[in-house]
């Protein structure tokens, strides 16, 4: 008997590894929400015809959000579950792909909670999450003195990925060089530019800007061209589109009507196509998850001039595409077009097709959501700020378990609670005189300057928190943030600051016991640094 009952639980069990899907996510960089057409519609001047067949055969969601408005950030707390905030400063860090990672996020991951659930894992693309490089001198790693003969010491491997290959940064942060399983590939022995900022430094001899989109998908189709469908595996595609420099593939340029930065869209688009198709060719597209979305919202100086040009998204805007869809601001501030994203679920069988879902998510929240789909159990301190929506993948319609979620500009926090919107700054939020962030408007000093005006007497720490400093929008009423209704309604902005202020002690926005942030984290204060300088001037005169 105890033979058969044995038999019995060994095929429970392979019965139960089977029924877990495989799982892709692919993450874009600087796509718009309006870039895409099945969300931007008729303001949408770029064909996306497959990233709209992935949102026919499956679910939409309408109110997706990233943590922050800006790469780094977002990824942290996408691959950690945790508010990129609650941790410290990064070590080892040098300029542009250089960064090095902020202790501890190795500690909980995507990958290490996947592979603890049986799979596979495989991460393609941009990484940006920090890497520790040999140097030559034994000093911080930068531009002069890595030694590229040794493989990396810290990246994917750390965070709990079998495979990788990857770019250390964006696509316009040299080095410009691939590593593969923390081996750099090429000889990195060339000095490499290219458009938007130009930034000039080390490159592989054979690297090109626009042929790195196409080698991440193609090497995407690798990956899935050796899965057998025993293990399941779980791969993290994280594409350089449309972040500058905009640079599609020779293919790809001038497909589309709108321009380069449409074409370089399009490519994007393919890349899905790609992935789909490999999927197929293995038979493995009926049991496998895929997850698409962006890591905020446009850049603002991103367009058909390959040079970065402060605003020039506006242009495409008067040819009739909005890249940020019907919100106002990109990329770096505190508005919707910076913030809400596109978040696309396809699982045939599973998730119902052609769904949309208005609740309330986070790209935080893919850690507790593919935790609870695989089967693996998060630890109490695991992913403290992450919210599993898989019951909506199943039942669009469900109340969703997010009420409110803690974001952030480049500088200044944004709390969202229900239809509400707390932002603690008085304009956009974006780095004050930045030329890139230009368009978001309104600017800081024009900002701070209107809101010194209206307030009578010389403002202390806790008036920075109140109007007229800080912005309160209804987006149920107003999704396009014209209305700051703080005046209306102060003891709203009173209890949104002190939710804020119980997850910042808490040192998680999740129930469980109390955790510990690796850094004391200030709101807003006179002596800021995140203020503007001539209003830090102005509030410590005596």
């Amino acid at each position: 008997m105890k033979a058969i009952f044995l038999l019995f639980a060994l095929a429970a069990a392979s019965l139960c590894a089977a029924e877990k899907p495989n799982i892709i996510v692919i993450l874009a960089d600087d796509l718009g929400i309006g870039d895409v057409k099945c969300y931007g519609g008729e303001r949408c001047l770029i064909d996306t015809p497959n990233i709209d067949a992935l949102a026919a055969g499956g679910l939409r969601f309408t109110d997706a959000h990233v943590n922050a408005s800006v790469c780094g950030p977002t990824r942290q707390a996408i691959m950690t579950g945790r508010y990129n905030w609650r941790f410290g400063a990064p070590t080892n860090n040098g300029p542009w792909g250089f960064c090095g990672p902020r202790p501890g996020t190795e500690r909980s991951t995507l990958g290490k909670v996947m592979k603890r659930a049986g799979y596979g894992t495989g991460y393609i693309g941009k990484w940006h999450l920090g890497t520790i490089m040999p140097t030559l001198d034994g000093k911080t790693q930068g531009p002069t003195n890595v030694d590229y003969s040794k493989p990396l010491s810290y990246g994917p491997l750390q965070f709990g990925f079998d495979h990788s290959f990857i770019l250390p940064g964006s696509l316009d942060m040299f080095p410009y060089a691939f590593a593969r399983n923390h081996a750099w590939q090429g000889e990195i022995t060339a000095q490499k530019g290219w458009s938007a900022f130009n930034r000039v430094g080390p490159a592989a001899q054979d690297f090109e800007d626009h042929e790195v989109l196409e080698t991440f998908y193609t090497e995407a189709e690798t990956y899935i061209g050796k899965q057998n469908g025993g293990e399941p595996f779980f791969l993290f595609l994280a594409l350089t589109a449309p972040h500058t420099p905009t640079s599609p593939g020779v293919e790809w340029q001038g497909k589309s009507a709108l321009g380069v930065y449409g074409d370089f869209v399009m490519e994007v688009d393919h890349a899905v196509e790609r992935v789909m198709n490999a999927l197929k060719r293995q038979g493995l597209d009926q049991n496998t998850l895929v997850l698409f979305s962006s890591d905020h919202g446009p850049a603002s100086y991103a367009g058909n001039i390959l040079k970065a040009t402060p605003a020039q998204m506006l242009q495409l805007e008067a040819k009739g595409h909005h890249s940020n869809g019907p919100h106002r601001g990109y990329k770096f501030s505190v508005y919707e077009g910076g913030l809400r994203v596109p978040l696309i679920a396809h699982w045939p069988g599973v998730i119902p097709e052609e769904e949309t879902c208005d609740a309330l998510v986070g790209t935080n929240d893919l850690m507790a959501t593919l935790a609870e789909i695989s089967g693996a159990a998060l630890g109490e301190s695991e992913a403290p700020d992450s919210i599993s929506f898989a019951k909506l993948l199943r039942d669009p319609t469900a109340e969703g378990t997010r009420q409110n979620l803690i974001m952030e500009s480049v500088l200044h926090f944004v709390v969202r609670d229900g239809p509400w919107k707390l932002c603690l700054c008085p304009g956009s939020g974006v780095p004050a005189a930045s030329e890139v962030a230009a368009g978001n408007d309104p600017m800081p000093e024009a900002a701070w300057k209107t809101a010194l005006a209206q307030f009578e007497g010389k403002p202390k720490d806790a008036d920075l928190l109140k109007p007229p400093f800080v912005q309160l929008f209804d987006l149920s009423n107003d999704p396009n943030e014209d209305r700051n209704l703080a005046v209306e309604h102060p003891e709203r902005v009173k209890q949104m600051i002190a939710l804020l202020q119980t997850q910042i002690d808490n040192g998680r926005s999740t129930p469980g016991p109390k955790l510990a942030n690796d850094k004391n984290v200030p709101l807003v204060n006179i002596n800021d640094k995140r203020l503007p300088g001539f209003v830090q001037k102005r509030l410590r005169a005596p």
